[in-house]
C-alpha cells in the first residue's frame, strides 16, 4: 500500500527512488521535505515543503534485508558498580546454561581483533545458515539474537527462535515471543517504587529463611535522577543553582534512599540530580550499542520505564517503553513476553533544505506514520538520506515513537553512528569492537553498499571555493561532522525539558491567571516538547503549540501566536526600526559553525565524568550501609507495601471470584492516569487527608507522581482523578462511587475499604481500551490494594494488561459485540467468576463463565495470554513467583 501527498516542491528529503536495489530489505519509499526555496517560517508551512510520500507495511514480501561497559574502555565502567556477589554469580550460571549444553553451542564464534587477539566470543546470526535470516529487518535480528543467546528450552525454547527467522511468515498472526532485554532504564518517578520492591523482596527473602543477597538485578540498570525537577527560580543566573537546591530541599528523603539502593543493590547505577535529563544521558553515556560481559557480545537493547526510552533506537540500540512491574521482571532474569511486531519500512533520501529543523521533519513524520497506522510495530528508517540525517535528528525521530503508535522508531548502525559515538566521547576501542561486532553479525548498514553509486563514479571528487578557500568533497565526505541545529530539540535535555517545565508548572502570575479567567481567554503555550494537548503547559492555556526551539524563542518575542512571521514583525529594535523574523533567524551554516565550534567531545568526557563523582548535596546525602533498608513508619515518602506480608513457599494457587460487587463501571477510554494520576494532590481527596494527618502541610504536598514510593498515599490516590466519569454515578463527574450495599456515595478509596473490612471482594466493569497511556505500574497495584480481584473490559492496552497479570489481578475480555451495555449490566449486581482452583486446569485465552446474582450469565475470555502468566497467577503475581524461584534455585 503507498500513500502519496502531492506539492509542487521538486527536490526533497524524503525522496522516492525508482527501483530499490533487491540486496536491500524495503520496497517501500517515502518523499519528502527540501527544496533550494526559502523555508517558511511556520509550522504549518514546513508541512506544505511535502513532495510526495509513499511507504507501506512490511511483512517480508520482498527478497531481503540486504556490560557495563564504560563508553570510553571495555572495563572502566564495570569497575565503577559494585562487583556481583558469587551468590549472584552462581544464580546467573544457572539462567544462562553453560555454553557446553546450550542449544545453539555450535554458532558461538569467536570475533578476532585486526591486530591480533579477539575482541570475544558472540552467537553468530550467520553461523545458523538460515538464508531467512538476510531477510529479515535490522531490528527483528536483534530479537532473533537475544533468543538464541538466552535459548535455554525453558523461558526461550527453540520454538521461540524459529518463530523469529520465519518472521515473514509468523508476524501478522500475532505470535507471542519471550525477549530478555540486555539492560534496564529507570527515572525517578519510576525507579523509587522499584527500588522499594527489591528492598521489601529483600524482606520476604529473609522472612523466608533464604539468602537475601538473592535480590539483586542480573543484567545492568541505569536509574537517571531527572523527574524532579521544578522551576521555581527564572530570569537568574543563579536559577540552575537555586533550583536544585529546591529540588534537594523537597525531594530529600527520596533521594537519599535511591543513593542507599545504589550501595544496597549490585549492577545498579544512580545517575545523581543535575546531570541531565534521562534519554540525554542514555544516548550520550549509557548506550553501548554492544555489551562484552566477560568475553560474551552481544547487542545493547533496552526496556525503560518512560514511554520516550524510544529516544535510544536512533543510536542503533532497540529500546522501548515498559510498566515498571514488567521493568522489575527484567531485572530478576524474567524474559518479557511480547508480539512479534510487523515492521513499516520508511525510506529516506534528499535532505533537508535550509532553515528546516528536526521538529519540522519529525512533525511531519509523525503526520504520515499516524495516517498510516503503525501502533504496535517497529518503524525502520532507511535510504540513502540517511547519511545525510545527523545522530541528533534521528534521536528525535525516534523519540516520537509513542506519538505516532509505534513500539519503535529504530536507525540501524552505520557510519553516522560510530562518528557519534566518538563525538561523545566513546574511546576507539570501543568503536572499533562495535563496529566490528555488527558487521560480522550482520547487524551494521554500510551505505557504500547500497548507494548504488557506480563503481567509474566511486572516486568522484568535487573541487570548489568554501568562504575564498579551496577545498574538495568526495563520496563519503563529513560535511556535518557535529550535532547539528537540532540538539534542542534531538537531545532529551530540550524535548523532553520543556516538558517537564510545562509538567512542573505550579501557576501563572496571578494577576494574568486573573485576567485569562475573568476575560475568557484563549491564551496560547508553544513548547519544544513532544505532546500539546489542551492543558498539557498549564490549566489556563487551552491552545498548545508545537515548534522547534528557535521558533519558541520567536513566538515568546512576538507574544502571539496570531502572526504572520512572513509579513509582520516580531517588535522594534534599539534603533526603531521594526525586526522581523528573517532578521533573526539562523542560517544552518551559522547554526552548524556554533555547534561545530562548541560540540566537542571533552565536554562529553568531562560531563559525564562527574556522574560518578556525583555533586555536593548529592554527596553530603548520608545513607546507611545495611543491604536491609530500615523503614521508617513515619515516612510520607517510603514506606514498607504489603505485597509479601504472610507470604509462604507455597503458591496460593488459582482461584475464582465469589459473589464481588462492582466497585467501577466505566465506558471507553478509561487511561492509566484515571485509575492512578501522577498529578498534584487535591485538597479534599483521601491521599491529602493522610498527609494532613502526619503534619504534612498542603504546600508540601508534592505530587502523586513523587510520593510513588509510598503505598499508602498510592492506595489513597487510585480512581482519584477528578475527571473520573463511573457509570455508578449516573453522568457525576468525580472520584467517588456507590458503596452498592448500603447506597453511599464514597470516594473510591473509602468505599474500597468499607469491602475489604467486611471481607468483599470487588471487581471493575469498563469499555474499550481500559489502561491507555502512560504505562504505570501504580495503575495495577492501586487497584490490588483496593481489593480487586478482576477487571472486565472490551478491551486492554497492552502494557496495563501484563501489569494487571503482574499484579495477580484476573484480566477478563467481553465477548465481541457485548459490553455491559448490551448484557444490561447495572453494576449493582454481585459477579462470580468460575475458574478452577487447579491451575494445570486452566488454558490461556480460554472462555470462562461470569454469573451474576440476579441470574445473568455471559461468557468472557481470559487474558492470561501464556503459559507463564498462568504461573505468575498461580503465584500470586510475578513478584512472588520470582521470590519462590530464586529460593528454589
Amino acid at each position: 500500500m503507498y500513500i502519496t501527498a502531492s506539492s509542487s516542491v521538486s527536490s526533497s528529503l524524503l525522496r522516492a527512488a525508482s527501483s530499490y536495489s533487491r540486496s536491500r530489505f524495503f520496497t517501500s519509499s517515502f518523499r519528502n521535505l527540501t527544496s533550494n526555496t526559502p523555508a517558511s517560517p511556520s509550522v504549518v508551512g514546513q508541512y506544505r515543503s511535502l513532495s510526495t510520500a509513499a511507504f507501506r507495511s512490511f511483512h517480508g514480501s520482498v527478497p531481503r534485508w540486504s556490560h557495563r561497559l564504560d563508553w570510553r574502555s571495555p572495563v572502566s565502567l564495570r569497575a565503577q558498580i559494585r562487583t556481583v556477589s558469587p551468590a549472584i554469580e552462581r544464580l546467573e550460571r544457572k539462567f544462562s546454561t553453560m555454553a557446553s549444553e546450550h542449544p545453539f553451542k555450535a554458532v558461538l564464534t569467536s570475533l578476532p581483533k585486526p591486530g591480533g587477539g579477539e575482541f570475544g566470543k558472540f552467537y553468530s546470526l550467520p553461523a545458523l545458515n538460515d538464508p531467512r535470516i538476510d531477510k529479515l529487518p535490522y531490528s527483528i535480528r536483534i530479537l532473533l539474537e537475544s533468543a538464541v543467546r538466552n535459548c535455554d528450552n525453558f523461558q526461550v525454547k527453540k520454538e521461540d527462535v524459529e518463530k523469529i527467522i520465519d518472521w515473514a511468515n509468523t508476524s501478522p498472526k500475532q505470535v507471542e515471543i519471550p525477549f530478555k532485554p540486555a539492560r534496564v532504564l529507570l527515572q525517578d518517578f519510576t525507579g523509587v517504587p522499584a527500588v522499594v520492591d527489591l528492598a521489601c523482596m529483600r524482606d520476604a527473602m529473609n522472612k523466608l529463611g533464604s539468602d537475601t543477597s538473592k535480590i539483586n538485578p542480573l543484567v545492568p540498570v541505569d536509574l537517571v535522577i531527572d523527574h524532579s525537577v521544578q522551576v521555581d527560580v527564572t530570569r537568574s543566573e543563579n536559577a540552575v543553582q537555586a533550583n536544585m537546591e529546591l529540588e534537594f530541599q523537597r525531594n530529600k528523603e527520596r533521594f537519599s534512599f535511591l543513593k542507599w539502593g545504589s550501595t544496597a543493590f549490585h549492577n545498579m547505577l544512580v545517575v545523581p540530580p543535575g546531570s541531565g535529563i534521562v534519554h540525554q544521558v542514555n544516548l550520550e553515556y549509557l548506550g553501548r550499542l554492544v555489551f562484552n560481559t566477560d568475553g560474551l557480545l552481544y547487542p545493547d537493547s533496552v526496556v525503560g520505564t518512560d514511554s520516550h526510552t524510544t529516544m535510544i533506537d536512533g543510536l542503533g540500540v532497540a529500546g522501548w517503553g515498559v510498566g515498571g512491574i514488567e521493568a522489575e521482571a527484567a531485572m530478576l532474569g524474567q524474559p518479557m513476553s511480547m508480539v512479534l511486531p510487523g515492521v513499516v519500512g520508511f525510506k529516506l533520501s534528499g535532505k533537508l533544505k535550509n532553515g528546516v529543523t528536526a521538529t519540522d521533519l519529525v512533525l511531519t513524520v509523525t503526520q504520515m506514520l499516524r495516517k498510516h497506522g503503525v501502533v504496535g510495530k517497529f518503524v525502520e528508517f532507511y535510504g540513502d538520506g540517511m547519511g545525510e540525517l545527523s545522530l541528533a535528528d534521528r534521536a528525535t525521530i525516534a523519540n516520537m515513537s509513542p506519538e505516532y503508535g509505534a513500539t519503535m522508531g529504530f536507525f540501524p548502525v552505520d557510519h553516522v553512528t560510530l562518528q557519534y559515538l566518538k563525538l561523545t566521547g566513546r574511546s576507539d576501542d570501543t568503536v572499533a569492537m562495535i563496529e566490528a561486532y555488527l558487521r560480522a553479525n550482520k547487524m551494521f548498514v554500510d551505505y557504500s553498499e547500497g548507494f548504488a553509486v557506480p563503481k567509474e563514479a566511486q572516486d568522484r571528487v568535487a573541487k570548489f571555493s568554501f568562504h575564498g578557500q579551496p577545498a574538495e568533497l568526495k563520496h563519503g565526505s563529513v560535511v556535518i561532522a557535529a550535532i547539528t541545529s537540532c540538539t534542542n530539540t534531538s537531545n532529551p535535555s530540550v524535548m523532553l525539558g520543556a516538558g517537564l517545565v510545562a509538567k512542573k508548572a505550579w501557576e501563572l502570575d496571578e494577576s494574568v491567571a486573573a485576567a485569562i479567567s475573568e476575560n475568557d481567554i484563549l491564551a496560547a503555550a508553544v513548547l519544544s516538547g513532544n505532546r500539546n494537548f489542551e492543558g498539557r503547559v498549564h490549566a489556563l492555556t487551552r491552545a498548545n503549540y508545537l515548534a522547534s526551539p528557535p521558533l519558541v524563542v520567536a513566538y515568546a518575542l512576538a507574544g502571539t501566536v496570531n502572526i504572520d512571521f512572513e509579513k509582520e514583525p516580531i517588535g522594534t529594535g534599539k534603533d526603531g526600526k521594526s525586526v522581523y523574523f528573517k532578521d533573526i533567524w539562523p542560517s544552518t551554516e551559522e547554526v552548524a559553525q556554533a555547534v561545530q565550534s562548541s560540540v566537542l567531545p571533552d565536554m562529553f568526557r568531562s560531563t559525564y565524568q562527574a556522574i560518578t563523582k556525583g555533586n555536593p548535596m548529592w554527596n553530603q546525602l548520608s545513607v546507611p550501609a545495611s543491604t536491609m533498608y530500615s523503614w521508617d513508619p513515619n515516612s510520607t515518602y517510603i514506606h514498607e507495601p504489603p505485597y509479601f506480608k504472610n507470604m509462604t513457599m507455597e503458591p496460593p494457587g488459582a482461584h475464582g471470584v465469589k459473589d464481588a460487587y462492582c466497585l467501577l463501571n466505566f465506558g471507553d477510554s478509561i487511561t492509566t492516569d484515571h485509575i492512578s494520576p501522577a498529578g498534584s494532590i487535591h485538597k479534599d481527596s483521601p491521599a491529602a487527608k493522610y498527609l494532613l494527618e502526619r503534619g504534612v502541610e498542603r504546600k508540601d504536598f508534592n505530587s502523586y507522581g513523587s510520593r510513588r514510593g509510598n503505598d499508602e498515599v498510592m492506595a489513597r490516590g487510585t480512581f482519584a482523578n477528578i475527571r473520573l466519569v463511573n457509570k455508578l454515578l449516573n453522568g457525576e463527574v468525580g472520584p467517588k462511587t456507590i458503596h452498592v450495599p448500603t447506597g453511599e456515595k464514597l470516594y473510591v478509596f473509602d468505599a474500597a475499604m468499607r469491602y475489604k473490612e467486611a471481607g468483599l471482594g470487588t471487581i471493575v466493569i469498563a469499555g474499550a481500551e481500559y489502561g491507555s497511556g502512560s504505562s504505570r505500574d501504580w495503575a495495577a497495584k492501586g487497584p490490588l490494594l483496593l481489593g480487586v480481584k478482576a477487571v472486565i473490559a472490551k478491551s486492554f492496552e497492552r502494557i496495563h494488561r501484563s501489569n494487571l497479570v503482574g499484579m495477580g489481578i484476573i484480566p477478563l475480555c467481553f465477548k465481541s459485540g457485548e459490553d455491559a451495555d448490551t448484557l444490561g449490566l447495572t453494576g449493582h449486581e454481585r459477579y462470580t467468576i468460575d475458574l478452577p482452583s487447579d491451575i494445570s486446569e486452566i488454558r490461556p485465552g480460554q472462555d470462562v463463565t461470569v454469573t451474576t446474582d440476579n441470574g445473568k450469565s455471559f461468557t468472557c475470555t481470559l487474558r492470561f495470554d501464556t503459559e507463564v502468566e498462568l504461573a505468575y497467577f498461580n503465584n500470586g503475581g510475578i513478584l512472588p513467583y520470582v521470590i519462590r524461584n530464586l529460593i528454589k534455585q
